[in-house]
């Protein structure tokens, strides 16, 4: 891959060793511990991995980073792969230990990402992910602002999730036009959301906030093809002002209208 495919990809180098530690240090490996690191890159995360961890698998889409990393780290499983369409379900916890995810997401691709590993999660233990400070935030975001919205949600009602560090530019090779941070997820077991609803919750969170300015029945309305009158009432037996808007849903009331609707 060129150097300009890779920026088009926003793939930036982190090369700064005592952030690398502190990111590292998010899920504290052990000798009886499995990491996948996403996106290698030039193994400024991965020397630190393959010193502390079992077994370390890096998932690398560009062939060259690849061949040089297996030469210079040859006890890591350098797998010339796409992050986003991996398989990480197929992932087996070790005896006596964990299976944990280190990333530095390419900036472009990150939510596809971050949406596999949440559909992994109950084979995951801890995952220490680099992004764009402002998708960052957007997982972490709690409700009541504009910045909390579906991702927000989503996320929040299968994981807990902490904005852990924020990373200047300077630490990455390029540097970065915009501010990076990293979050540290950790799956719930069982999630906020009953198993049997997941699916409708995806969609009525994804229709509440899809028309931001509506009030939430008007907006469910619209996203989900239901009568106003079905919204309201599903809103209200189950405690939800209708008129309010979506941002304002904590994740214990979205589930609520959903097992209503």
């Amino acid at each position: 891959m060129s150097a300009p495919r890779r920026r088009a990809l926003g793939q930036h180098f982190l090369r700064d060793a005592g952030i690398a530690r502190a990111i590292v240090d998010l899920v504290a490996p052990t000798a009886r511990d499995l990491v996948v690191e996403i996106g290698p890159g030039e193994g400024a995360l991965t020397g630190e991995l393959a010193r502390r961890a079992g077994r370390v698998i890096a998932l690398e889409v560009d062939r060259a980073l690849l061949e040089r990393l297996r030469r210079r780290l040859p006890t890591v499983e350098a797998l010339e792969a796409d992050a986003r369409t991996w398989d990480y379900g197929a992932l087996v916890r070790p005896d006596g230990g964990r299976v944990l995810v280190v990333g530095n997401l390419p900036y472009s691709v990150s939510k596809p990402i971050v949406a596999a590993l949440l559909g992994a999660r109950n084979v995951l233990d801890t995952l220490a992910l680099m992004l764009q400070r402002e998708v960052a935030e957007r997982l972490a975001a709690p409700p009541g602002g504009k910045v909390y919205g579906a991702l927000s949600v989503l996320t929040q009602a299968v994981c807990d999730v902490e904005l852990a560090l924020r990373v200047p530019a300077g630490a990455f090779r390029p540097p970065p036009q915009v501010e990076s941070a990293v979050v540290r997820l950790t799956p719930l077991a069982p999630a906020r959301v009953p198993p049997h609803l997941e699916a409708r919750f995806r969609d009525v969170v994804r229709a509440a906030f899809a028309q931001r300015r509506k009030t939430l029945a008007n907006a469910l309305a619209a996203g989900l093809g239901l009568s106003l009158g079905v919204v309201r009432e599903a809103a209200t037996t189950s405690g939800v002002e209708p008129g309010r808007r979506a941002e304002t849903l904590t994740i214990e009331e979205f589930v609520s209208l959903t097992a209503r609707l």
